[in-house]
């Protein structure tokens, strides 16, 4: 699982290590470290939609994590369409891989970039 932090004035964001899940579930312990380290405002969450808008199954399943999040953390929760979020970083990531001529990794890097690309999406609708 991808994650970013960042900031409302300058509506930047930063990524973060990735987070490992096991079967669509986070290490929440893991998850409550972070939380307590930069005590966010609220999550974004980027919604894996259909490319038509419609609910997916993954999308489904990002809202039962919202649920249980916000349970958890009593954080408030927003959503963010992440539509070709994952294209655009891994275009990212090869580009500045091959640029540094390093080797290109696929699920870190991407991850944590697209969290990136998605939470500074939501700040510049939002803020």
């Amino acid at each position: 699982m991808g994650l970013a932090v960042g900031q409302t004035i300058t509506q930047t964001a930063s990524p973060l290590p990735i987070i490992k899940a096991k079967n669509g579930v986070p290490d929440w312990a893991e998850l409550e470290q972070l939380v307590k380290q930069w005590k966010p405002d609220a999550f974004i969450i980027g919604m894996p939609f259909n490319m038509d808008g419609t609910d997916s199954e993954m999308s489904i399943r990002a809202n039962k994590f919202i649920n249980r999040l916000t349970d958890r953390f009593k954080i408030a929760c927003y959503k963010m369409d992440e539509r070709l979020s994952t294209r655009e970083a891994r275009e990212i990531c090869r580009a500045n891989a091959e640029e540094a001529g390093k080797k290109f990794d696929e699920r870190s890097d991407v991850d944590s970039l697209a969290a990136q690309l998605i939470l500074e999406s939501w700040l510049n609708e939002n803020c």
